[in-house]
């Protein structure tokens, strides 16, 4: 079975899916839920999700069941009293970014950072879906992260591996693996948990994963964290009908779970969780918060004509920080402006909050972002299409809405928003981005 991750997180991480949305959404929910999800869905079969107006609205994500025991590893070991900063270090194509964006509450910051460039844009395109306006995403290698020290309260590695979990899903994986892979993966992911663990925090998470069977990527890596850091394993409160199997590593003993085929509705997997110790569990290192910081190069305030031509945009607008990156202006709530800032100085950044348009004399041109979140001011039109029309419009056919009003406008799928058009005499200008058209029919 395929599952599908549930409602969108970002515009509604409370509210569960209901039959209502799953109408909307893909009729082929079979309405059995993923056990240890609580939005997670099994679909009876996988449709066609890049013709779903839906998926392109960002209602939901697609990824692998075993993939989402990732909420029981935070939900059992993260208080959410105070606002989170959470990095997701290997993040593309996007599954636990947009997962752990509906996770972690409010007022958090996300980093999802993907080494690998050519994979930073599908991450970039999912984001940009999912809605969040606390999300930045970087492409950095984790050697980058060490000078941000005690940045983190969690820490999410999905480390790149051999892959022997998936030999179910991907045949052709199998002709593909090898001890000397398993070797290679092994010493890699030694690595990038090296690099990164200067900047989690005192008393912080770490959540490791693989999809890899080899004990040389899953328990021998615990046993390494534990002979070369200060740590402590956690276990997870298991249900027995899950059918995940609590392991622990040879010499350490730190708790591991391994998710089989043969004994639940999932892939090969593994997660464990960890705890950095040592100092003060409260202590603020590298909070840039209260902290006297200089816009980095980049980062371009704008003139107090822009801010008034951009408000009218926006919903709430004295709550963000507005600045230019390139040619776009972008928006991030203002109590995290310092933080990006503060990551700014030692990251590469590819996209930071909200991307809300580009200036044109004192016209805005709209972001699709824009329209994917929640930033758009109660009052900017809004032209609710139908199924047909929104498959039109993701394809950027041409597309015919009589008696609309002439300007800018909001163009939804049962209400939620796909983007914008602007409506001329005679015409309707589609501005759905081009590298996100839909080619099949």
């Amino acid at each position: 079975m395929t599952p599908m991750s549930g409602w969108h997180g970002a515009s509604a991480p409370e509210q569960p899916m209901t039959p209502a949305i799953a109408a909307l959404v893909a009729p082929e929910i079979g309405w059995k839920g993923v056990p240890w999800c609580r939005d997670g869905w099994y679909l009876s079969s996988r449709p066609s999700f890049i013709t779903d107006p839906a998926w392109h609205a960002g209602l939901y994500y697609v990824q692998e069941a075993s993939s989402m025991f990732l909420e029981q590893a935070f939900r059992q070991h993260v208080s959410l009293s105070s606002p989170l900063r959470v990095l997701d270090a290997c993040a593309a194509p996007g599954g636990k970014s947009t997962h752990l964006h509906s996770l972690m509450g409010e007022g958090g910051l996300l980093v999802s950072n993907e080494v690998i460039r050519t994979r930073v844009s599908i991450l970039s395109e999912n984001m940009q879906r999912w809605g969040g306006e606390n999300v930045v995403i970087t492409s950095n290698d984790p050697r980058d992260f060490a000078s941000l020290h005690g940045f983190f309260e969690v820490i999410m590695v999905d480390a790149p591996c051999s892959g022997s979990g998936l030999f179910r899903r991907e045949p052709e994986a199998i002709a593909e693996w090898s001890l000397s892979q398993v070797q290679l993966c092994s010493h890699r992911q030694e690595r990038i948990l090296s690099d990164l663990w200067g900047s989690l925090r005192d008393g912080g998470l770490l959540i490791y994963s693989t999809c890899s069977y080899s004990p040389e990527e899953d328990e021998r890596i615990l046993d390494w964290l534990h002979a070369s850091f200060e740590v402590e394993t956690l276990p997870i409160d298991l249900q027995p009908e899950w059918g995940v199997v609590e392991v622990q590593a040879p010499v350490s003993g730190a708790y591991g779970y391994r998710f089989y085929p043969h004994r639940l509705d999932g892939e090969g997997f593994f997660i464990a969780c960890l705890r950095k110790k040592g100092g003060d569990k409260n202590d603020n290192k590298g909070r840039a918060a209260g902290k006297s910081v200089r816009p980095k190069e980049g980062f371009e305030a704008l003139h107090k004509n822009e801010v008034e031509w951009i408000k009218p945009w926006i919903r709430e607008p004295d709550k963000y920080r507005l600045f230019r990156a390139g040619e776009t202006i972008r928006a991030i709530s203002l109590h995290l402006a310092e933080d990006l800032v503060h990551l700014s100085g030692s990251l590469r950044i590819r996209d930071a909050g909200i991307a809300v348009g580009q200036l044109m004399k004192a016209d805005l041109v709209p972001d699709p972002g824009l329209a994917l979140s929640l930033l758009t001011a109660a009052d900017i039109p809004r032209i609710d299409l139908s199924k047909e029309q929104a498959l039109k419009y993701v394809r950027k056919d041409e597309l015919h809405l009589n008696g609309a009003p002439k300007g800018w406008a909001m163009v939804t799928y049962g209400g939620h928003a796909l983007g914008w058009v602007k409506i001329l005499a005679g015409r309707v200008n589609n501005y759905y981005p081009k590298q996100w058209r839909v080619l099949k029919r």
